[in-house]
């Protein structure tokens, strides 16, 4: 017979029968239960000659929340290392820490935490991984679901193509070379920086520029995709923004398609609405750039491109470009 703890209603009739003084064997016919159970029940929850089922329930209760472990989080050191190293140093959040754990340590049931358990901990007063909670994308006193921004309608810019014109295979993220271009302003607009998006891999590019003229940001477009093979630069998809105004001249030196998102929909270009802000992370708002150098950038940079995604399978954003660029190479040379 597998053995189950006694539960409320049990105890209710193992009470009767106690004051019956039926003996052990009886009360276990009776329950169903094997004797030995029945002797360890009473013994143990009974004051004097009297048991009662209430108390011997709350005494229960209380037995099986101090024997719960404490947590992986608070007993296991490699997993409580990992966890706050990712989150302190690297900045990934939660979700990134767990789903890395699971490619990293496939075989080790220990190194397994869910992002909400991590969460929780954070926003627990008290915790000592409540330090962690500035370190978040959103760092707020408590947790609360996230709010939608506001956009201003871009001015009209000559020749645009909208992204309605896109080809239909760029939605479907299926292959690689298209990209998805910004800009990131410092304080007082004192200096930008030009983000490319690769859609598939998520890939980033970024250069710095002193102005946003059409003409600098143009340059910066094509230095930053022209080493690349015609074949991974296939399409770029841009905002409303004055400063891409010069998407001709970027579409005849790449030989490129350059496309524009409708106003007021920044999801359109989400993987690069999602990168800025990893590098808001390290350059928050209200940062001059005039310090920034390009050396320092292509450290961000770095840092981003190997930082894993969810929408990756927590695969890295370098790890997936190359692979689908040694797939690329091996079906030319086939």
């Amino acid at each position: 017979m597998s053995y189950k703890h006694f539960t409320l209603a049990e105890r209710g009739k193992l009470e009767l029968m106690v004051e019956q003084k039926m003996n052990y064997t009886a009360i276990a016919d009776r329950l169903g239960r094997h004797r030995t159970s029945v002797m360890r029940e009473i013994r143990r929850n009974r004051r004097k000659t009297h048991y009662n089922a209430e108390q011997a329930q709350k005494r229960y209760l209380k037995r099986r929340k101090a024997c719960r472990p404490k947590g992986k989080l608070n007993c296991y050191g490699p997993l409580r290392e990992y966890v706050m190293e990712k989150i302190a140093l690297e900045h990934w959040t939660p979700e990134l820490v767990c789903g890395r754990l699971a490619l990293e340590y496939p075989d080790t049931p220990t190194m397994r935490v869910s992002h909400e358990t991590i969460y929780r901990k954070i926003y627990t007063t008290g915790h000592y991984l409540d330090l962690l909670r500035e370190e978040l994308p959103q760092a707020r006193k408590k947790r609360r679901k996230r709010g939608q921004g506001k956009y201003r309608r871009g001015p009209s810019i000559r020749n645009r193509v909208g992204i309605t014109e896109r080809p239909a295979i760029v939605e479907t993220r299926k292959e690689l070379g298209h990209w998805e271009g910004d800009t990131v302003v410092g304080k007082n607009q004192d200096g930008f920086i030009v983000t490319l998006v690769e859609r598939k891999s998520r890939l980033l590019a970024a250069t710095k520029t002193q102005t946003k003229r059409a003409d600098e940001v143009r340059q910066a477009v094509i230095d930053a995709l022209q080493d690349h093979p015609i074949s991974w630069v296939k399409t770029i998809t841009v905002d409303n923004g004055t400063e891409f105004a010069d998407h001709q001249s970027i579409s005849d030196e790449l030989g490129v398609s350059v496309y524009y998102a409708d106003p007021y929909c920044p999801y359109q270009r989400g993987s690069n609405e999602q990168v800025n802000g990893l590098i808001r992370r390290r350059l928050p708002k209200g940062t001059s750039f005039k310090g920034l150098t390009q050396k320092h950038l292509d450290e961000i940079v770095e840092n981003i491109n190997n930082r894993p995604r969810k929408c990756l399978g927590y695969q890295t954003p370098n790890e997936v470009f190359k692979q689908q660029r040694d797939m690329h190479m091996r079906a030319l040379r086939a």
